[in-house]
């Protein structure tokens, strides 16, 4: 067929949706039955960034797209295995063709029809944006993509037998985009995304207040796997204090509390009768990144000496105390972490734990000394570390109080400790901002990949001047492994090399987690191993 001719993006003056003071009505009135399924009301902190595909890599605007976008393949509720969504097939003809067969009769939610076109149209414009905070990197195997007719479209991938792409496509990389909304070739605004109303998931947006307040309406023409929403509307609140997100669950104000919330005030919820916690199977990571520029002894330093630099990371692992930061800060509610790959998922080892510190878990300043100073290195060296408190709960504070008491206490290092609003720091963190900083990562799919390819290929998404080509070798070849033996003793190579390097050092793994008010069901349905929180499976009874 011929492709259909991109419009450009439309002219949309109008503020997106509803005014702003009416959403503020909508989003306070948790429980107000507005018939057809009702109307619920969930809070998070969880920040956006932004809601172009293209535009974000993190979990407070995917929680947004997974709502509203359609994907070519996706999970059901209770399965971390991708089957078709809004595809009536997906299969590879060839080792290196993925091709994908639409149904027919597809609309966006604006009554634009959604073609082969849009898909290649989707995928075209991430390899062309490829914007450092987007999940574009996840695309390193895909060569072309072509759209033979309306419902057909042929991925050409650049290695055979990927046994990772059809996880890719449920990614934070896969949602399909209306190419009459969205520009080619920069990030669309949020409020243009939202007046296109080029939505074709579960729920579209009726109403964007960024970070404040988000409406929802299930969407009645969606045609993919999950199937309707259980609740017709949907008010998502945005608190920058979790206390308030705590008080307001406890009180009845809204109906779910879904990330983050502190330990402590999750082990004060669990006795109250008005509210349920919900738990959900782990795979969120917390790490430290180094910037290998920035950091001490960095390339782009006056004083630059690669092997002074790890030098520094070997013994800032020497010195991180993990179940202080577990027991101290999180009651539990994240365990020590001494793999790349969390515990759970095939390939997990502990290198780690190995490596670093006494060799069974513990810190060991001795053996950080011993290593500053084989390097040659003055002590103490002083280091910026940032965190980002708003973005990974309250405890985060304390989380990096505690790194921040193991470095200093030792006598090798002067740690200052910054904190940013999340919208700067996710600019400021690709701009070399930042010598060291803390992130966490809340997986794309079940799978060990997901935690190796989007840190340490050499295009990552950390931007954070890592390549080991060793590395990317190993990487590129466990994902067209199909043999599980071998893809298995490839990815714990892989951890161990890069644990070596210590590009990063992932030290918590956390379970997922929400709180729902006592007659909301529906939460343990989508708190799965897809690791996605789709509000379409809650209900109010």
């Amino acid at each position: 067929m011929a492709s259909r001719t991109m419009k450009g993006r439309r002219a949309l003056g109008a503020a997106a949706g509803i005014s702003a003071a009416a959403l503020v009505l909508a989003g306070c009135s948790a429980g107000t039955d507005t018939g057809g399924g009702g109307v619920l009301t969930i809070g998070t902190t969880e920040q956006i960034t932004s809601i172009d595909p293209a535009g974000s890599y993190d979990n407070g605007s995917f929680a947004v797209m997974n709502q509203v976008y359609p994907f070519l393949m996706n999970t059901p509720y209770g399965s971390p295995d991708v089957e078709p969504d809004i595809a009536e097939s997906a299969e590879f003809t060839s080792p290196t063709e993925y091709t994908v067969t639409l149904k027919p009769g597809l609309k966006f939610a604006n009554g634009n029809d959604l073609t082969s076109s849009d898909v290649k149209f989707t995928f075209d414009r991430q390899l062309a944006i490829a914007d450092p905070n987007g999940p574009s990197s996840l695309l390193y195997n895909l060569d072309s993509v072509a759209a033979p007719d309306d419902t057909t479209v042929v991925f050409t991938l650049l290695s055979e037998n990927d046994q990772i792409f059809p996880q890719i496509l449920s990614s934070p990389v896969g949602p399909i985009v209306d190419e009459e909304v969205f520009s080619a070739d920069s990030i669309t605004s949020d409020d243009d995304i939202v007046a296109g109303n080029g939505f074709a998931g579960q729920y579209t947006i009726t109403s964007y207040d960024f970070n404040n307040l988000i409406a929802y309406k299930a969407n009645p023409d969606y045609e993919g796997l999950l199937g309707a929403a259980k609740t017709d509307s949907i008010n998502v609140k945005y608190y920058t204090d979790s206390s308030n997100l705590k008080l307001d669950v406890q009180e009845g104000n809204i109906d779910v509390a879904n990330r983050t919330l502190s330990a402590t005030d999750i082990e004060d919820l669990r006795s109250n009768d008005n509210v349920k916690i919900v738990d959900g199977p782990g795979g969120e990571i917390r790490y430290l990144v180094f910037n290998f520029d920035t950091m001490p002894f960095g390339a782009t330093t006056p004083e630059a000496d690669p092997a002074k630099a790890l030098a520094v990371r070997q013994a800032i692992a020497d010195l991180i105390d993990r179940e202080a930061i577990s027991e101290e800060v999180y009651k539990g509610t994240f365990t020590p972490l001494y793999s790349y790959v969390p515990e759970g998922l095939t390939g997990a080892n502990e290198s780690l734990k190995s490596l670093y510190g006494d060799g069974q878990g513990a810190p060991d300043p001795a053996k950080a000394e011993a290593t500053l100073t084989a390097a040659g290195i003055t002590t103490p060296v002083p280091i910026n570390i940032q965190y980002v408190a708003e973005r990974y709960g309250p405890s985060s504070g304390d989380e990096y109080a505690v790194i921040k008491d193991n470095l200093d206490s030792s006598g090798l290092f002067t740690v200052t400790l910054q904190s940013t609003e999340w919208v700067q720091y996710s600019k400021d963190r690709v701009a070399d901002l930042y010598p060291a900083y803390q992130l966490g990562w809340f997986p794309d799919y079940s799978d060990a990949d997901n935690y190796l390819t989007p840190f340490f290929l050499a295009d990552n998404f950390l931007a954070n001047h890592y390549d080991n080509p060793t590395v990317n070798d190993l990487i590129l070849q466990q994902a067209v492994t199909v043999d599980p033996a071998e893809r298995t003793a490839l990815i714990e190579q892989i951890q161990d090399a890069v644990a070596a390097d210590l590009s990063t050092i992932p030290y918590m793994q956390g379970a997922q987690l929400a709180v729902v008010g006592a007659d909301v069901e529906g939460a343990e349905d989508t708190l799965d191993a897809s690791f996605k929180f789709r509000y379409a499976a809650l209900s109010k009874g």
